[in-house]
């Protein structure tokens, strides 16, 4: 490297040299010949001069000189020192490197006679353009050779090295391959597998050898470690959603013999009010305490096994039990729940939804039929359980919710707007970074006591009126940010997936958005990535239009669904807020920071800002910072707030 700088500093110095001698020799042949010139044109118009007998003669002997010996600039005087002749010339015809030679260093200088009888003074300069222009067409060649005669060297050069750099390659390809086949006879690196070429650098290629077999080796340790802890929960200790869907995958779904049984589906309904009144060190508690209970619960049953499925939901699986003798796991966990409601002070525990399942079932639709079932145990009794067959047909959807029954609740909701809007805060993790606030909604009774939000939207969705609930909140949302004058401020929203993807609510949501295009440039819809995905066609349908109008998009609960990124990237959505359960414990856990810097890196790619919620502690506030997310969400940022 020093030899190559050595040699283009001498070659720059000898361009330089070159060129400052060229302009020395050509600039001295200019002076001298100008010089010249003017010497001699002094001399024959002294002679001129001196045969000017009368004034008459003057203005003709004037013209004829000034034609004759190519003069610019030529005045004449009589003896009282008056102008009789006056032609003022300048030297712009100079081309642009001898103009500022003669600006540096003049060779063009008046020069100046006297004589004839009259007394006349004489002052002239030559008009040197010709030669101007030969001198400086002159150095431009001879720059251009010198610049050739530079510049070879380094073509010569490039070419060697280039040369040399192929067979150096060629060396090494040659030792690689030697060492291939040598190596799956004893794998010994011997140094007689290494050409004269690359002779100097085999000691070093011995050396990545051995990293390099020493870092397969922390691999293939590091990959175990992750496989063990990949399929585990590491609040609970059970089985994660990954094992869950392996497991009946293999064993259920696509088992060699023929086996039935009942899928159990636990949703902690308290989980997101603790985590936002008593922050998430209770909340995992709480999950702990229920997933013991289930354990418990399941005790009886041979082969049970259980999971959790997300921050929320656990899964169990009885398998050879019938759906009938299932109902005795309802009454026991919802016992229990209760039992341990008294202890904790909270309104409910968690609900159950129960269904059967035979193998060739798939799991998509088994999961969309617990759903229904926890839909409608959450309608029934505080940590109730609903046993979900198939040729059920559900009539009175609308159970009772304490005293009321849930239709007339909802119904209430919508006709007196009993809605209540929080906002919490999303913290941009840099400057450059975009983030918003969401809005929650709260329902209420009309005794003002507020309802579970969660039985609340799922009921309505049982209940057709997940568009009419949609509504509420997003006029409620845009007369709030109208009569606080928030439009300055972004904001997030949520929307269910059914209305989403229901053609008669975009149709309604479009019309509003445009009805103030100022206040929908400040929105951004929150829906579901498993929503999402349960209809593409409409999403995307759903998503255009939302950009249409100028809103833009967040799927939130990223991660949770089984997604491929190829969805979003097709879907095209603004932003993805990752599930709180990757951001809980985050600064210990590595695979969900692996997890998220490989999401970091695909979203930013497509142009996708990527945020997190339920960040609850400094630790993970500051490793979500690490990680290249663009905004945090949650407990440690901001409490939520009425808007």
């Amino acid at each position: 490297m020093a030899g190559l700088t050595r040699f283009i500093t001498i070659q720059v110095f000898f361009c330089l040299l070159a060129t400052a001698l060229t302009g020395y020799m050509l600039n001295s042949a200019l002076h001298q010949y100008a010089n010249s010139q003017q010497l001699k044109v002094q001399r024959a118009i002294d002679l001129e001069l001196s045969q000017v007998t009368t004034d008459q003669d003057i203005e003709a002997f004037a013209k004829s000189i000034k034609l004759q010996y190519n003069l610019d600039k030529l005045v004449i005087k009589d003896k009282e020192n008056e102008t009789i002749f006056s032609n003022q010339g300048n030297l712009s015809y100079l081309p642009f490197l001898v103009k500022h030679l003669q600006d540096y260093k003049p060779f063009i200088r008046s020069q100046h006679g006297t004589g004839s009888d009259l007394g006349l003074k004489i002052e002239f300069t030559l008009r040197l353009q010709q030669t101007a222009e030969i001198v400086q067409n002159a150095f431009l060649i001879l720059f251009l050779i010198i610049l050739v005669l530079t510049l070879v060297p380094f073509i010569t050069l490039k070419l060697t090295l280039m040369q040399a750099s192929n067979r150096m390659g060629d060396a090494i390809s040659n030792m690689v391959d030697k060492y291939i086949e040598n190596d799956s006879k004893d794998g010994k690196l011997d140094s007689s597998l290494a050409d004269n070429a690359v002779s100097n650098i085999f000691p070093s290629i011995v050396r990545l050898n051995g990293f390099l077999k020493r870092k397969q080796k922390d691999i293939e340790s590091s990959a175990l470690d992750i496989k063990r802890e990949a399929y585990k929960d590491t609040v609970t200790g059970l089985g994660n959603r990954n094992l869950f869907i392996e497991h009946y995958e293999h064993q259920i779904e696509n088992a060699d013999k023929p086996c039935f049984g009942t899928l159990a589906v636990i949703r902690c309904t308290e989980l997101n009010l603790i985590n936002q009144t008593r922050g998430y060190q209770q909340g995992d508690e709480y999950i702990k305490d229920v997933s013991d209970l289930i354990t418990q619960a399941i005790g009886t049953y041979s082969g049970s096994t259980s999971y959790r499925l997300n921050s929320s939901d656990f899964a169990v699986l009885l398998i050879n039990v019938p759906i009938k003798e299932a109902e005795k796991l309802g009454e026991v966990l919802q016992s229990k729940f209760t039992e341990f409601q008294q202890h904790v002070e909270l309104t409910s525990v968690a609900n159950t939804g129960i269904v059967s399942f035979e193998t060739g079932k798939p799991l998509s639709p088994l999961l969309a039929q617990v759903d229904t079932a926890l839909s409608l145990a959450q309608s029934k009794t505080t940590n109730g359980y609903h046993i979900q067959k198939e040729s059920d047909i559900i009539d009175n959807v609308s159970a009772s919710f304490g005293n009321q029954n849930w239709r007339q609740v909802i119904d209430d909701v919508l006709n007196n707007n009993r809605i209540q809007l929080m906002i919490q805060t999303i913290m941009p993790t840099s400057r450059s970074a975009k983030a918003y606030s969401e809005i929650f909604a709260r329902f209420k009774t009309s005794d003002e006591h507020i309802l579970p939000t969660s039985s609340f939207l799922a009921m309505s969705e049982k209940l057709n009126q997940h568009a009419h609930v949609d509504r509420l909140v997003i006029e409620e949302a845009i007369n709030a940010i109208k009569t606080r004058n928030l439009n300055d401020q972004f904001f997030g929203v949520n929307v269910s997936a059914k209305s989403a993807h229901d053609e008669q609510f975009s149709i309604w949501l479009e019309r509003r958005l445009l009805k103030d295009n100022a206040i929908a440039a400040k929105l951004i819809f929150e829906v579901s990535e498993f929503g999402l995905q349960q209809n593409v066609k409409a999403s995307k349908r759903f998503i255009d239009m939302i950009h249409r109008v100028g809103a833009r998009i967040t799927v939130e609960r990223f991660g949770v669904g089984l997604t491929s990124f190829k969805f979003f990237r097709d879907l095209k959505p603004d932003f993805i807020k990752m599930d709180a359960t990757y951001t809980r414990g985050l600064e210990e856990d590595k695979n969900n920071q692996y997890f998220m810097r490989l999401m970091v890196d695909l979203a930013h790619r497509i142009g996708v800002t990527v945020l997190a919620e339920g960040v609850e502690s400094q630790e993970e506030k500051h490793i979500i910072e690490q990680l290249c997310l663009d905004g945090a969400q949650g407990y440690y940022i901001e409490k939520p707030k009425e808007i």
